[in-house]
């Protein structure tokens, strides 16, 4: 299925990289690195340069910390979505937000993407894409309130949870009025799960991929959390455990990565398709002249 984001439009085969460009003053990630304006442009042309597709930009950290209304939401995004619209119209804007208020607001101003990280806890966000023809993505939580830490959480089976959630999520947003080809679903590592569990959605993304039915697989790995605990590592140091990680997504056929690292990234994801035969080595002249 051609993947469409609003008005771009994606072959099946293109495996795309989506890079963070986070509008908030603590991040866990960059720690505010990109929170005033010019720094957060300055990241997106950076990344577009580095060949990113899509900038998902947000304006809430996942976390707990200080509230953050709506109105402060769309005074960090939807301003900034229309600079980097002006400046860059080739490019899929994509924002991260759970409020269809903001939603609303930031399609108004020229994002293509919703992504909806916390699973529909605002039901009208797939009416507000539809309104706009925009794409969303669906992802599974377990039905954790927004900014919340998971807190034992368990799962018969957390990936035929993952599956059931994001496709039924995907559902009621093609019956709310979006576009079939413009649904993503996400397991959402980390939300809603422990590092047990997004080791075994890692693990088993295939199965995801293979029930979506065409529906392209977005995967959030990028210094997660299951990657510091699961070598005992830092933020700062999670690079090597999220291609690995990255490696086993793409062998697997998901189709967009959401990153901090876009270079690494899609030479990870690259390689991967070199080797399982979906795309040709770039240059092979080794043993031929």
């Amino acid at each position: 299925m051609t993947l469409r984001l609003r008005r771009h439009e994606f072959a099946d085969d293109h495996k795309l990289m989506m890079a963070i460009v986070n509008r908030t003053p603590d991040s866990f990630y960059d720690q505010g690195a990109t929170w005033a304006e010019d720094k957060a442009f300055e990241r997106v042309t950076t990344v577009v340069e580095q060949g990113a597709e899509i900038v998902d930009i947000g304006g809430i950290k996942a976390a707990p910390g200080v509230e953050i209304d709506a109105a402060e939401e769309k005074s960090r995004v939807v301003d900034f979505v229309a600079r980097v619209r002006e400046a860059f119209p080739q490019l899929v804007i994509s924002v991260d937000t759970w409020r269809a208020e903001v939603g609303d607001a930031v399609c108004r101003a020229g994002a293509d993407v919703l992504n909806d990280a916390w699973g529909g806890a605002d039901p009208e966000l797939v009416d507000v894409a539809a309104q706009h023809d925009a794409a969303i993505i669906c992802t599974h939580t377990g039905g954790v309130t927004p900014r919340t830490r998971p807190y034992r959480l368990e799962y018969d089976d957390v990936v035929a949870s993952a599956i059931a959630d994001s496709m039924a999520y995907a559902d009621r947003a093609v019956a709310a009025g979006v576009a079939e080809e413009s649904v993503v679903i996400d397991p959402a590592h980390d939300f809603g799960k422990n590092t047990f569990h997004s080791l075994e959605i890692t693990r088993r993304i295939g199965e995801m991929v293979e029930a979506g039915h065409g529906r392209p697989v977005l995967v959030s790995l990028s210094n997660k959390d299951f990657v510091g605990e699961s070598l005992d590592l830092p933020v700062g140091e999670r690079l090597i455990g999220t291609l690995a990680a990255t490696a086993l997504c793409a062998a697997a056929g998901a189709r967009i990565y959401r990153v901090h690292q876009v270079v690494e990234t899609r030479q990870t994801v690259d390689m991967v398709d070199v080797i399982t035969g979906v795309r040709l080595p770039r240059r092979a002249i080794r043993g031929l002249q």
